[in-house]
């Protein structure tokens, strides 16, 4: 299940990225509301955990841009204690719940379950294309009911482009994903194809059928031709 957190407050963000990644969410994190709409127009998320309080574009702002384009991800929104006029104005705006600063990490673990039971199943812990399946509760990956070995990059890899399935993701944007700022481009320029040959070679993808494929000059992309 994939997270957007967007807050301004750099501890708070990285704590709670690091929390929510030890629970297997599968997260990324914003700083500003600009850069949350890029996000959240670009990739798709189960759950998007927005402060109000932002720079360039506030988080109401972010909401309401978000449900006007038809966007109907679970909101829970990040408010100053005691302040009940910008609780009303986000749940007024489609906000799913809210929760009050400073707050516990249990009851915001408790908050996210909750929101993903209310709704209604339409989260599923399975990517799919094909014969191949990624479960991002469990880790687990089959191919054809065959479980497969995979290592923690490579998973990594194979669940971000699950995830935007039939989208172009960039070299860029993967190596960010899985490395995050450790990865430097320059130094580490052939990562990238070892993990993706490594990963190639142990779900059997080769020949016409291919499910990762590569698009020159761009990056890569899972194709379900089934949809």
């Amino acid at each position: 299940m994939k997270i957007l957190i967007v807050d301004d407050e750099l501890t708070l963000l990285e704590q709670l990225k690091s929390a929510l990644e030890g629970q297997r969410y599968m997260v990324e994190t914003a700083r500003d509301g600009e850069e949350a709409s890029d996000r959240l127009f670009d990739n798709p998320f189960d759950l998007i955990i927005l402060d109000i309080m932002l720079p360039k574009q506030d988080g109401l702002s972010v909401l309401r841009e978000i449900r006007r384009a038809g966007i109907k991800t679970p909101v829970l929104m990040l408010t100053a204690r005691g302040d009940i006029g910008d609780r009303i104005k986000g749940l007024d705006l489609g906000a799913d719940d809210y929760l009050a600063k400073p707050f516990s990490l249990d009851e915001l673990l408790a908050r996210i379950r909750a929101l993903f039971r209310r709704s209604g199943g339409q989260v599923d812990s399975v990517l799919r294309v094909g014969d191949l399946q990624l479960d991002t509760i469990s880790r687990e990956v089959t191919k054809g009911g065959a479980s497969v070995e995979l290592t923690a990059r490579e998973f990594s890899i194979l669940e971000f482009l699950l995830y935007n399935k039939n989208r172009a993701v960039s070299r860029f944007s993967l190596a960010e994903h899985v490395w995050g700022d450790a990865f430097d481009p320059f130094s580490m320029s052939n990562f990238m194809d070892v993990h993706i040959k490594n990963l190639r070679h142990k779900i059997g993808d080769s020949g016409h059928g291919a499910i990762v494929r590569t698009l020159r000059g761009v990056g890569y992309i899972i194709k379900d031709d089934a949809q």
